[in-house]
């Protein structure tokens, strides 16, 4: 997890990395790849981007890109009237067989780039074998299909925290959990959430003792994670709190699931029938339980 000194690097530096060869058993996603499908299906579904982030490791053996991003075609004024949080995209993939191809849309804090990702039914990972390099499209197509929804609920994830007190002993009780237990948090990140709590780099326009101060803290400590876990560390940090929240305001999870609102049709564009997505399935890394769906469903209700 520890990568004290994450390099940013340029788009022409992972663009020209050299390719591994692991022989035919291992299909190599050139990052080049994913920043090209990136790019023009973002485009091609109305986002403009404006900003590009890339960070690696030595060689650029595992990349990770991060797009800020703006919808120009939507109606909905919550895009316009928004002033804390951007919309992002995000995805990491390496060379070293250390970790699948992953991405996602989140969201971003503008005041410090503190990066957001909720885990849900669409946030895949694809092992590099087979017809990886072609899946990818239909991960990054899903991925930006739903992003407006993804991020909406993102939003509403953020009120319910800053609607929540986290005194600190349960701060510090949540930073030990989350390094013992969750194993999200590494010793030098944990000594970064220590200092923030003693003394905050960013005013997050809320009380010390809220949750949504304290998620800042950690997520702003997890900017010093490896490319490798930073997409899986956000993500299951912000699933920890979401439940924690959830659970101190009472809410149920009862409700009967309706997925409806997600939109899992295949784009035309990219050519893929049903029978050749049932034969290149693309793997689930994590266990999606029926509570977690709900809560992500009940988040997303206006």
């Amino acid at each position: 997890m520890g990568y004290n000194k994450p390099k940013e690097t340029t788009r022409n530096y992972l663009e020209n990395a050299p390719l591994p060869n692991h022989g035919k058993s291992y299909t190599v996603i050139s990052h080049k790849q994913v920043i090209d499908n990136t790019i023009q299906l973002l485009a091609d579904s109305g986002f403009v981007i404006q900003k590009e982030l890339y960070r690696a490791n030595m060689d650029a053996n595992v990349a990770q890109g991060i797009y800020h991003i703006l919808p120009i075609n939507t109606v909905d004024p919550t895009f316009m009237e928004e002033k804390e949080l951007g919309m992002m995209f995000a995805w990491t993939n390496s060379y070293d067989k250390s970790t699948r191809f992953q991405c996602a849309i989140g969201a971003y804090v503008m005041v410090c780039h503190n990066g957001m990702v909720a885990g849900d039914m669409m946030n895949f990972r694809r092992k590099h074998t087979g017809s990886a390099d072609h899946d990818i499209r239909m991960q990054i197509s899903n991925q930006i299909k739903n992003g407006e929804k993804y991020y909406k609920r993102i939003l509403t994830d953020r009120d319910a925290m800053r609607n929540t007190n986290l005194s600190l002993q349960e701060q510090a009780e949540i930073a030990g959990r989350l390094y013992i237990n969750e194993d999200i948090l590494d010793a030098a990140q944990m000594s970064c959430v220590k200092a923030e709590l003693e003394k905050p780099s960013y005013d997050y326009q809320c009380d010390q003792e809220n949750a949504w101060t304290f998620y800042n803290h950690v997520t702003h400590a997890l900017k010093k994670a490896h490319p490798r876990d930073w997409l899986s560390d956000s993500q299951n940090f912000h699933d920890f709190m979401t439940a924690r929240v959830l659970s101190k305001m009472n809410i149920t999870m009862n409700d009967e699931l309706d997925l409806s609102e997600f939109d899992t049709t295949q784009d035309p564009d990219l050519n893929i029938t049903m029978q050749e997505w049932n034969e290149n399935a693309i793997e689930i890394d994590e266990d999606v339980t029926r509570s977690r769906l709900v809560q992500d469903v009940y988040l997303m209700k206006d």
